[in-house]
This record gives C-alpha cells, sequence and structure tokens, in this order.
C-alpha cells in the first residue's frame, strides 16, 4: 500500500508576508489643510467672542445684528443668496476632491521589491521614467531626436529619424521600449505610443 502523492503545490513555501496590490502616493496637502484650519477657527473665535459678549449682557456684534437681519427679509430665491450658495457648494467640491483624490500625479507606482516587508513601497517620478526611455530610444539605430512624455497609463515618444525606413525604426523602438518598460518595475506598466517621423537636413 502506497501513500499518496503529494502535489508540487504542497511543498511551495508560502510566502509570510503577501503584497498587496500597491496603491498611488497619496499628497498630505498640508497648505489646503493648514488654510481650511485657520478659516474655521476664526470663524468659530468670532462666534464665540459674540456669544461670551452676550453672555456678559454686552450687545452682540453689528454683523451678526445686521445678518439676522438679512436673514428675515431674504428669502432662498433672491440672487444673493443663490450665488451665496453656489459659492459655498463649490468650496465643499473643492475640498471634497482634495480630500478623496490621491494626488502626487508625478509618481509612479512601483512594484514592492523582492523580499521586502509588507510596509515598504517604492515610486518613480514621470520625468526620472521618461528620462530612461529617451536614452533607450537614443540607442536605437537610425534615430537622431527623441522626446518622451510619459502620462498615468502611456507614454508618449516622438522621434526623429535621419536614416533607415521609417518603419524599420518604428519596430525597432517598439520592441526597446517594451523591454525598458518592462524594467522600470512599474505596478501598472504604461505602454510606449511611437511616432518617427523624418527629421530635416
Amino acid at each position: 500500500m502506497t501513500a499518496p502523492a503529494e502535489s508540487p503545490a504542497q511543498h511551495q513555501p508560502q510566502d509570510p508576508h503577501p503584497h498587496p496590490r500597491p496603491h498611488r502616493f497619496r499628497s498630505v496637502r498640508r497648505v489646503p489643510a493648514a488654510l481650511t484650519a485657520l478659516v474655521i477657527l476664526a470663524v468659530a473665535c468670532l462666534f464665540l467672542y459674540d456669544l461670551a459678549a452676550v453672555r456678559a449682557h454686552r450687545p452682540g456684534m453689528r454683523w451678526r445684528r445686521e445678518l439676522a437681519r438679512q436673514l428675515e427679509l431674504r428669502t432662498p430665491a433672491d440672487t444673493a443668496v443663490l450665488i451665496a450658495g453656489g459659492v459655498l457648494a463649490l468650496a465643499g467640491v473643492v475640498l471634497l476632491v482634495l480630500a478623496i483624490a490621491p494626488g502626487l500625479r508625478g509618481i509612479l507606482t512601483m512594484r514592492a521589491p523582492e523580499g521586502a516587508g509588507p510596509g515598504v513601497r517604492a515610486g518613480l517620478g514621470r520625468k526620472a521614467a521618461a528620462l530612461v526611455l529617451r536614452d533607450r530610444a537614443m540607442e536605437v539605430s537610425g534615430v537622431r531626436s527623441a522626446r518622451v512624455k510619459v502620462g498615468r497609463h502611456r507614454a508618449k515618444v516622438r522621434a526623429t529619424s535621419h536614416f533607415r525606413e521609417l518603419d524599420d525604426v518604428r519596430a525597432d523602438l517598439d520592441e526597446v521600449l517594451a523591454v525598458a518598460v518592462e524594467e522600470l518595475g512599474l505596478a501598472r506598466p504604461v505602454p510606449a505610443r511611437v511616432r518617427v517621423r523624418r527629421g530635416k537636413e
């Protein structure tokens, strides 16, 4: 009687620290947060001072009495009320977008290094990635100059050639840049979109 054969998967060691899918880097946004906090603090202090003055049997501030009078006279259909409401709604949308959007669009997320802990993250600047791709493009025979712009989803490459057939140069660029993009180690590789034209003599 023989023991059942064990599958190869049972002998493979499991990673004790599985790497989750890397997320984009988030901007701290200290300046918008500081400005919002200062505005809220100033308004709160103003109301607190007026409340303390009323509690001390002193007349309330003139702006609050005027605001109360305007609220009694105006209706939601008035133009001034609609404009103020629109401005406040727009400010709320801007703050909401700033709170939800990751920001730091200039940094591309890279794959986690082998053997790195779960808290280790890596990023590559778009300008640095564009410089690497440009250097690789310039190594292709027939390429006279190249301009590379790296976005979130793709890299745009514009090259000029002074000899060789344009189709041959484009094919070599596609092959070289596909390898270069893979070597960047990005979590979400940016495929290169290549355009080649004949350079002016």
